[in-house]
């Protein structure tokens, strides 16, 4: 930002600018701080959960490389929680409306005060693509660096992680773990700081937030206990003046083809089904003209390659072992996959930042499989369409043998219905499992099912039934299931009109989602339909629930 931005930031006549300048003075600044540029450095640390404990003492590094720099650093807070926490309960329909309270929360203080570039930290789930929808938003300078992902913990059965202790209790309930069996993986699950070891949302946003060139090289992959971790944190302030001196900003940085190479870059390790709903809504903040249809048409190109947990063997860790996602992107760039032109925050294209990085393949590793023998020849995101989606709904296919069910409708109106029928053992084998009322607008929030998918992958079911919602999954979640269903059950999407023993088809290679009643019978069935009170009469979620967009659309709220 330019000086003049500056100056309007202080009262620009004679004295005027005294009181302004008095305020600023208590917090440190000094003669020549005013005339520097001001950087806003959000920092989501939290305690309430080991994806941001470490992000406290990254902003600190950041700040200094800022003052390395000839910057002024600001750091301030925005309020963040743990979907892996708020699982299974109500807490899980704040989740998503987080990501829109942070990006609002950004964007009033760095807007606010007119900073000249925003460097934010972030670990979870919804802070990420929080972050980065504000600097769309706001569009001065900006750079994102992530926390870092967890170490894996050590099981008897080998590595452990967070999705392990789900799966454990569907096993306990299945009778094939007892109590202390349970205790033992929960003890080892999590070893320390950082976010959640598999490709699930955290480390699938990671990747495309640096594959889309918000992001320094090897952002995604750095642990988030390592001394890399840190000098990143401190080297993004460096960076951040660098894109202020060449007014570099996030809508230069965000277009459609480094949009196409974020998703290329899901789609290769296998992430998590909701960086369609985060790409949306980033797209749309940056006034990029983006759909569903741009997500099936690069899955229809893109291999599945990583042998990554929830459906593979192996964690980021062993992916940073491995060289690290610059490794893949390098890979993938000379596989013709990305476009190279594309600029990014270190002030050089992308194939610049990979000019002198190895290819994964020049390594001897078993994380990503070579182009030519993929996990999958094509994406394992597939956009389904049908009458029971007519705006959409997305299915993750990795690691599935079966991917076309027809069965008999179970109906439940809210996760906590179906999770009680999971525990009754009423979902047998062959059944499509519908769980409705949980969309953007119902839930209100859109809800993850993973405590319920999880628990029936531990019944032995995970890949057995089939399962559609108007709500999410976790970044966790694998087997036949079908999410992000639009339009939703409360606004009277077709899920609405589904009833207890409805045949119900799931086709992941047809790409179609097909209630098979007749055209006249769902007609019948609209008519009689009436829309259901708010679940929610005020406070965040009622906000919320009146202001957010399809799930076709990112779920944004304007």
């Amino acid at each position: 930002m330019s000086s003049n931005n500056r100056k309007s930031r202080l009262t620009t006549d004679g004295m005027g600018r005294a009181p302004n300048r008095a305020m600023l003075r208590a917090v440190g600044f000094h003669d020549d701080d005013f005339e520097r540029p001001m950087i806003g450095v959000c920092s989501l640390y939290s305690d309430i959960t080991p994806c941001n404990a470490p992000l406290d003492r990254l902003a600190r590094q950041g700040c200094m490389g800022v003052r390395a720099a000839g910057g002024v650093p600001q750091i301030f807070g925005a309020p963040t929680a743990s979907d892996g926490i708020m699982m299974g309960h109500q807490g899980m329909r704040y989740s998503l409306v987080s990501r829109e309270v942070i990006a609002d929360s950004i964007e009033v203080v760095a807007a606010g005060m007119n900073h000249d570039g925003v460097l934010a930290f972030g670990g979870c789930d919804k802070n990420m693509p929080g972050s980065v929808m504000a600097m769309a938003r706001i569009n001065v300078p900006s750079i994102f660096i992530y926390g870092g992902s967890i170490l894996p913990g050590v099981g008897e059965e080998g590595d452990v992680d967070i999705v392990s202790i789900f799966e454990a209790v569907g096993r306990f309930q299945a009778g094939k773990l007892d109590e202390e069996g349970v205790k033992k993986i929960e003890c080892e699950a999590c070893p320390g700081a950082g976010a959640c070891g598999g490709m699930y949302t955290a480390n699938t946003m990671s990747s495309a937030i640096e594959a889309m060139g918000l992001s320094l090289p090897y952002g995604a992959s750095n642990p988030g206990v390592s001394a890399a971790k840190e000098r990143e944190s401190y080297q993004a302030g460096v960076a951040l003046l660098n894109l202020i001196e060449k007014n570099i900003r996030p809508r230069d940085l965000i277009t459609r083809e480094s949009l196409e190479n974020a998703f290329t870059v899901v789609l290769a390790l296998g992430g998590s089904t909701n960086a369609v709903l985060h790409l949306l809504a980033i797209a749309r903040e940056a006034d990029v003209e983006w759909t569903l249809d741009d997500f099936d048409r690069l899955g229809a190109k893109v291999p599945h390659l990583a042998d990554l947990k929830p459906s593979g063997k192996y964690v980021m860790f062993d992916l940073h072992k491995a060289g690290g996602t610059p490794a893949v992107m390098k890979a993938l760039l000379e596989a013709g996959m990305l476009h190279g032109e594309c600029m990014t925050c270190t002030g050089k294209s992308l194939a610049e930042n990979l000019q002198r990085i190895p290819s994964i393949y020049k390594r001897r590793q078993s994380v990503l499989m070579p182009l030519d023998k993929p996990l999958h020849k094509s994406g394992h995101i597939v956009i389904l369409k049908g009458n029971l989606a007519p705006e959409g709904a997305v299915s993750k296919v990795s690691g599935l043998e079966v991917r076309h069910i027809t069965g008999p409708a179970k109906v439940y109106d809210c996760e906590e219905d179906c999770f009680a029928a999971i525990q009754a053992r009423e979902i047998k084998e062959g059944d499509v499992v519908v769980v409705r009322g949980e969309g953007p607008v119902g839930g209100p929030g859109m809800r993850e099912m993973l405590s319920v998918t999880a628990a029936l992958s531990g019944q032995g079911l995970g890949d057995k039934i089939g399962l559609i919602t108007d709500g999410r999954f976790s970044g966790g979640t694998h087997g036949l299931v079908v999410g992000h269903v639009a339009p939703e059950a409360w606004v009277g999407g077709p899920i609405a009109l589904v009833q207890n023993g409805d045949s119900v088809t799931i086709d992941g290679d047809a790409k179609t989602l097909t209630l098979n009643v007749t055209d006249e019978e769902l007609a019948k069935r609209k008519a009689a339909w009436t829309a259901p009170e708010p679940r929610e009469k005020r406070g965040v979620l009622a906000k919320y629930a009146k202001t957010v967009r399809s799930a076709s659309e990112g779920a944004i709220t304007f």
